[in-house]
């Protein structure tokens, strides 16, 4: 604070603030001598303890129990386990594809001026999605009940008996499901991009359909690649269900053998080593392909 001295000029005036913290200085203690005690988390240390002793329990279990392991490594590589795999995948891919299409076609329609247009692809998803799978699926493989015969009257027809086989069931079971929901995580990506792009597309001259092919689908893509992994993934587990329509993929295949045997435990075991395997591959696609749409995210992919 100033003030005048004598001769005129300004000076500093006194106040009690230098002092005060002068002894408050003087009032700080001396932490130097003082010891870090880590502090005990009781509550995560029983609670891993309880995890760790669960997970033992299980390993200990399967190991005494009556599951003979020697079967388990003789069935691994069995014809028709590795013969239930491949249908497996086959159907993966297929199914999926299937799904991608419908979805991207229903996206589409949903967002489409066009009331009809947007009214069927309403109904398809919610028709499809308001029920189980595999209720489709027999639907699916039963449809001779209610069209006896494909085609057009008087140029070809077949019997639907005939043309319905589980593989085809499974397809259209599985595809047809998965289009469902694939429609809505392609529109939600679709939503993601940002109008303008829109109306820049609009203002260059592109029709609508190009605009989405060349300008909104690849830049929603980086929100729709995650998703749809997820659902691939998914539906590697959902073709187990085309075993209740006598599709010989891997677990009807693994039940044919232990119906045979009577070894239940060590068949399952096997068709749950090979779905793990074929999952972690596909997770590791998945992460390579959301890495690459990533790029230009705003960071690097995959990093922080």
């Amino acid at each position: 604070m100033l003030s005048a001295s004598r001769d005129g000029q300004p000076g500093l005036l006194a106040t009690g603030g230098a002092s005060d913290e002068t002894n408050a200085a003087h009032e700080f203690t001396d932490i130097s001598q003082l010891v870090h005690v880590r502090r005990r988390h009781w509550g995560r240390y029983l609670s891993s303890a309880i995890i760790v002793a669960i997970i033992g329990y299980v390993v200990v279990a399967f190991a005494h129990g009556q599951i003979e392991w020697s079967y388990v490594a003789r069935f691994l590589t069995a014809r028709s386990i590795l013969t239930g795999l491949a249908n497996t995948v086959v159907m993966t891919i297929l199914a999926m594809a299937l799904g991608i299409v419908l979805g991207v076609i229903t996206a589409v329609m949903r967002l489409s001026a066009n009331p009809v247009v947007q009214t069927v692809a309403r109904g398809y998803v919610w028709l499809f999605r308001g029920t189980p799978v595999i209720l489709q699926l027999l639907l699916w493989f039963n449809l001779a009940l209610v069209f006896p015969t494909l085609g057009i009257p008087g140029l070809f027809e077949f019997r639907t008996v005939d043309v319905m086989t589980p593989f085809l069931a499974a397809l259209l079971g599985l595809g047809i499901n998965q289009g469902a929901y694939t429609s809505e995580v392609v529109r939600a990506g679709m939503l993601s991009v940002d109008t303008g792009q829109y109306e820049a597309a609009k203002s260059i001259g592109m029709p609508r359909l190009q605009a989405l092919r060349r300008v909104i689908l690849p830049q929603a893509m980086r929100v729709i690649v995650p998703p749809i992994g997820n659902e691939l993934v998914g539906m590697v587990k959902l073709t187990s269900l085309a075993s209740v329509i006598q599709y010989a993929e891997m677990l009807h295949n693994a039940q044919n053998i232990y119906y045979a045997n009577a070894r239940v435990m060590e068949l399952l075991i096997v068709a749950a080593i090979w779905y793990l395997a074929v999952v972690t591959v596909l997770s590791l696609l998945q992460t390579q392909v959301e890495r690459r749409y990533a790029r230009g995210a705003g960071r690097k992919s995959g990093r922080q």
